[in-house]
């Protein structure tokens, strides 16, 4: 194994990480240019906002592994089309409706899996890194609860719009008549936590090694 290849990897991924934050900010205005609806679109795409700042700004002190970047990336991209068109009008929830043949566009589903994906592997990877946690079983056991928690806590925030908006946030919260969304959101990203968990954990487990060299 050659010694300078991390280090290289180290040195290659600020182009790779400007080049997705400008692919990233053109998604932005694309999905931002004339969205359903201005306020769901805002809310929706709030976490890049904020996501892409602070990985720009903890970069130099605490680089991620590629695997979270390119998770985040695609969390991104789902955040954005669906703020786009609101979650129930996303014409690949409607193909996945058709196909699957379901009553509802599903996909708030897939945001909601990937509100489990990926915040799984971050908390993994912060917790790891910074020897927060003895033990492997019980460092997954604490991703699963970070995630659970995400999730709880972005549900009491659909809450508090309905309270606040009335009938103007149907469309931010997506239920489209289901009397379950809450529960199902849950559960959807507790199986997103699950799936990161059993099929990355080794490669991230590599890439951290590469990280520390």
């Amino acid at each position: 194994m050659n010694p300078a290849a991390p280090s290289s990897a180290r040195a290659d991924l600020p182009v790779l990480l400007l080049l997705a934050s400008l692919l990233l900010l053109g998604l932005l205005a694309w999905s931002g240019w004339q969205p359903y609806d201005r306020a769901t679109w805002a809310m929706e795409v709030a976490p890049v906002f904020i996501a892409l700042p602070l990985l720009w700004a903890s970069y130099r002190r605490f680089p991620l592994s590629s695997l979270l970047y390119v998770c985040i990336f695609v969390h991104a991209c789902v955040l954005m089309l669906g703020g786009a068109y609101t979650y129930a009008r996303v014409p690949l929830g409607f193909a996945l409706q058709d196909w699957l043949q379901l009553q509802r566009n599903p996909y708030d589903k897939i945001g909601h899996f990937m509100q489990g994906f990926v915040p799984a592997l971050v908390a993994r990877e912060i917790l790891l890194r910074g020897a927060y946690v003895q033990g492997r079983r019980m460092l997954s056991f604490l991703c699963v609860c970070v995630v659970l928690a995400i999730s709880a806590s972005y549900e009491l925030i659909e809450w508090g719009a309905a309270l606040a908006l009335g009938q103007g946030a149907d469309e931010f919260l997506g239920t489209q008549g289901d009397p379950w969304d809450t529960q199902s959101d849950m559960f959807l990203a507790l199986i997103g936590a699950g799936v990161a968990l059993l099929l990355f954990t080794r490669l991230q487990d590599r890439q951290i090694a590469a990280l520390s060299r």
